[in-house]
């Protein structure tokens, strides 16, 4: 792997990545080169309608939401299902709210006739992985809705496997690939991070994305030269203390070139 030069390391240091180091035990070197990479823009996710609705929750969480009166109401867990939902029967079959399961996906549909009488709706709900949610939803709208429900430990759960069954080595170097392509690895989240740039001598360095995954966080900064000679890149192979995996994007960057960089750290704490 091409790995980033002393003056390079130095600046990467000074944009505070010294709270994710962590003593490497060995520096990989497979021999990736990552060549030819521009400016890469962070792919954010597309806008939802504006009838979704997103919630993170965790085990035994309390989920508000707004169900559709006169209309269905539609419930999915992402990367989950439901496997039973639990609601007390208000005697008045006719005036009362339905949950209808479908099994082959998991979800579940509300169906809240006009006539019903109360402002709110609550019920438990236990998923497909073991998780119980009660949901205490306002009644709203008379278009149908979607609520989307995300648990971050079902994502940790997928990064620990995938990590495991990887090994941290091909691990790191598979998160360099996918930063560079700006794919999101099983169980990793990302998120856009646009810094300040941070000035060290004639080289400016912006964090521009983070992906997070349970044993290892991948960082994609933004290189610019603002020298007036060439940076070689590749000339020596020193990194930031605690890198387990760095690339960047050229061999040599011109003065007034940018380029991307792409660090791999272990999370935890210093021995």
């Amino acid at each position: 792997m091409s790995l980033l030069p002393s003056p390079l390391a130095a600046a990467l240091a000074g944009t505070g990545l010294a709270c994710f180091a962590c003593r490497a035990t060995r520096r990989t070197d497979p021999g990736l080169k990552l060549t030819g990479l521009a400016v890469l823009a962070f792919a954010l996710a597309p806008v939802p309608a504006y009838a979704d609705q997103f919630v993170e929750a965790a085990d035994n969480a309390t989920i508000d939401c707004e169900l559709a009166r006169g209309e269905l109401t539609r419930i999915a867990l992402i990367d989950d299902g439901f496997a039973n939902v639990s609601k007390i029967a208000s005697g008045f079959p006719y005036n009362d709210f339905q949950v209808t399961h479908e099994p082959v996906r998991g979800d579940i549909y509300i169906s809240v006739p006009p006539q019903f009488a109360a402002a709110r709706v609550s019920f438990f709900a236990t998923s497909k992985a073991g998780y119980v949610y009660k949901f205490a939803c306002r009644l709203g709208g008379e278009e149908a809705t979607q609520l989307f429900i995300t648990n971050p430990a079902l994502a940790k759960a997928a990064a620990a496997e995938w990590e495991t069954e990887t090994g941290p080595e091909d691990a790191a170097i598979r998160l360099i690939e996918a930063m560079a392509s700006d794919a999101v690895l099983p169980g990793f989240t990302a998120r856009a991070e646009l810094s300040a740039p941070r000035r060290t001598g004639g080289i400016e360095v912006q964090l521009v994305a983070e992906y997070r995954g349970d044993e290892l966080t991948g960082q994609h900064f933004l290189v610019r030269n603002l020298g007036k000679e060439s940076l070689a890149l590749g000339s020596e192979r020193e990194g930031p203390a605690g890198a387990l995996a760095f690339a960047y994007g050229r061999d040599a960057l011109a003065p007034g070139e940018a380029t991307s960089a792409f660090l791999v750290f272990a999370k935890g704490g210093l021995d």
